[in-house]
């Protein structure tokens, strides 16, 4: 791993972040999977810290909350006594932006009460002001949050399943069916109509497609829960700083004021690789400006334009 070259550390760690199992780098790469395991896991844990670094002061409006879950080593039925609390059920906590669509905080953990409070002190710590907060009906927020946000306004999304499992075969390995849904408010005066979780849940989505260790019904789950955590951090890394969102036309890291431009994979190992010789954090360059001449813009075809017929039968 230390003398694997720079152009190759980039095409592993930009192959992950894409949702490429570590077979599949191999086969793509030539590079072995413990190469590739053992890079990912270091520049994860440097993401880890590159985030708890960066991702501070924060100014937020709205705050969504959210669980998503994952398994280490085996899944629930199949633990037993002798494991350890690293095997199992493991969730991730996030919260999200809901405007700039960045993710401010995570954990990695079961869903308990204990991990629901560091959670949201974690969050507390990272984030100014008293910003609306939005999450589902999971009973250890409403006092973790209410007593850390002490000011905010918070409202709950209460979804109510269907009682029986469903015996379809195309709805086996998918949650139940959502029959009601209701929005609480717990505290402050938060407005009806702004309780809402979608775009945190949207968000899960995005874990589950560019980290392989999410995707369900592969072999492709984490074997170690220190692996599963560095697996996350690279995840968020890469959102916050190196991926444009559709919608904003920027990274989320842009829209909080973190960064001034899109990072690119070699930017963000560079930074996770940790602090130059006088301690501090390292900080990308800024982008190269754009060359003198511009290339002419690609022809675009005129779109036709119509007229509108009235129509009717003709006797």
């Amino acid at each position: 791993m230390n003398i694997l070259p720079r152009d190759q550390q980039i095409a592993v760690i930009g192959a992950l972040s894409e949702g490429m199992s570590i077979r599949s780098v191999e086969r793509l790469t030539g590079i072995h999977r413990d190469t590739i395991m053992r890079l990912g896991a270091r520049i994860g844990r440097g993401c880890t810290w590159l985030h708890d670094k960066t991702m501070m002061n924060l100014s937020v409006s709205m705050i969504e909350l959210d669980e998503l879950w994952s398994f280490v080593g085996k899944k629930r039925r199949e633990v037993r006594p002798g494991d350890g609390p690293e095997v199992g059920d493991q969730y991730v906590f996030v919260a999200l932006g809901s405007l700039n669509k960045a993710i401010l905080s995570y954990r990695v953990g079961k869903r308990n009460r204990e991990n629901t409070e560091q959670f949201i002190v974690d969050l507390r710590s990272r984030v100014t002001g008293n910003p609306h907060i939005n999450s589902d009906a999971w009973t250890a927020y409403k006092a973790a949050v209410t007593s850390e946000f002490r000011g905010s306004d918070y409202g709950q999304i209460v979804k109510s399943y269907e009682g029986e499992p469903s015996k379809d075969a195309a709805r086996r390995y998918s949650p139940g069916w959502v029959v009601a849904v209701s929005k609480r408010k717990v505290a402050g005066s938060p407005r009806e109509e702004l309780i809402s979780t979608s775009f945190v849940e949207r968000s899960n989505l995005n874990v589950r497609m560019d980290s392989r260790r999410f995707t369900r019904l592969t072999n492709g789950y984490s074997k170690k829960l220190e692996n599963h955590e560095a697996a996350v951090g690279l995840f968020v890394a890469c959102y916050n700083f190196c991926r444009v969102h559709s919608t904003l036309k920027m990274t989320p890291a842009m829209a909080l004021g973190v960064a001034d431009h899109p990072w690119s994979i070699a930017e963000l190992i560079d930074a996770a690789e940790g602090a130059d010789d006088t301690g501090r954090p390292f900080t990308p360059l800024p982008p190269a400006p754009p060359p003198a001449s511009l290339p002419a813009p690609p022809f675009v075809r005129e779109r036709p334009r119509f007229t509108v017929i009235q129509g009717g039968r003709q006797d």
